[in-house]
C-alpha cells in the first residue's frame, strides 16, 4: 500500500485514486472502506464509483464539485480507520460439479502442476476466496487467494461459447461465468447457481468484500441443486463470521 494516496485525473469528469500497486487484502480493505464512506455520505455530484484491485475510479460532475474540493473530500474518507479485523463478513457456499462435460480443463490443470485431478478438487475447495471486484460482466468476479499449487495458464485460443456458471482458473486467479460467454479460463467446473439474475433485487448475488466457498457435489447433486434453483425453492448457504470460519 502506497504511504500516500495518488490522485490520477481521467478526463474532466473522473479522476482515480490508486492506494498502491500490488493485489491485497490490505489494499482491497481500504478501497471497500472508502467506497462504504462515499456511499453513506450522499455527497452531491459524485455519480459513480468502479472499484479495482488497487484502484478506485471515480465519475463526478464537475458543474456540481470541483476537482479541487472532490480531492479534499476524498482525502478525508480515506484517512478513516480501516474496518476493524472483527468486521463481519459473508461467506457464500457454492456447490459444484468438477470435470467431465462441466471442468473439460481439469485433466489439463492436474497434468500442468504434476498432480491429480483429485488434488486439483482438493486445494480448489480447500480456500475461501475474497470477492476482490466485479466486472467483465454483471455477476463476473474477480477472487484473491488461489494456491500457486493449481495455478495455470489461459487458453492459447479462447472459446466462443462458455455456459453459464462455469468455473475457471487463469494464472494464478478462479472465478465464475456468471452467464454464456466467451472467455480463455481453463475450465475446472460448473456451479448450478446463479450469479447473475435481472430479475431479482439485487441482480448480482456476490459484492466485493464477500467471500466465496466451493463444495464439491456429485453430477446427481448438481442437477438436483440446478432443478430447485430454476423453481426458486434452493436456499443458498450463506455464512455471517467474523473472520474464524475462513478456509485460508
Amino acid at each position: 500500500m502506497y504511504e500516500k494516496i495518488k490522485y490520477l485525473s481521467a478526463g474532466d469528469k473522473a479522476v482515480v485514486m490508486e492506494f498502491g500497486n500490488e493485489i491485497s487484502k490490505e489494499i482491497n480493505a481500504k478501497i471497500r472502506n472508502v467506497v462504504k464512506s462515499i456511499d453513506e455520505a450522499k455527497i452531491d455530484g459524485i455519480e459513480e464509483l468502479l472499484p479495482t484491485y488497487r484502484s478506485l475510479m471515480i465519475m463526478y460532475e464537475p458543474l456540481k464539485i470541483e476537482y479541487s474540493e472532490l480531492i479534499s473530500t476524498l482525502d478525508s474518507m480515506s484517512s478513516k480507520q480501516v474496518e476493524s479485523q472483527d468486521e463481519e463478513i459473508r461467506i457464500v457456499e457454492f456447490p459444484t460439479v468438477y470435470g467431465g462435460e462441466y471442468g473439460p480443463d481439469i485433466n489439463f490443470v492436474a497434468e500442468h502442476n504434476n498432480i491429480t485431478v483429485d488434488e486439483v478438487i482438493k486445494i480448489h475447495t480447500g480456500t475461501d476466496y475474497l470477492v476482490y471486484m466485479m466486472g467483465f460482466t454483471p455477476g463476473f468476479t474477480y477472487l484473491g487467494g488461489m494456491s500457486d499449487k493449481i495455478a495455470t495458464p489461459r487458453l492459447s485460443s479462447p472459446r466462443t461459447k462458455i455456459p453459464a456458471g462455469s468455473v475457471g482458473i487463469a494464472g494464478a486467479q478462479t472465478g465464475m461465468y456468471p452467464s454464456e460467454t466467451p472467455g480463455g479460463w481453463q475450465l475446472i467446473g460448473r456451479t448450478p447457481l446463479k450469479l447473475y439474475d435481472p430479475d431479482k433485487e439485487p441482480p448480482v448475488m456476490l459484492s466485493a468484500g464477500d467471500y466465496v466457498r466451493y463444495v464439491s457435489v456429485s453430477e446427481e447433486e448438481y442437477l438436483e441443486i440446478k432443478k430447485q434453483v430454476e423453481e426458486g425453492t434452493y436456499e443458498v448457504k450463506v455464512i455471517v463470521s467474523e473472520g474464524g470460519d475462513l478456509r485460508e
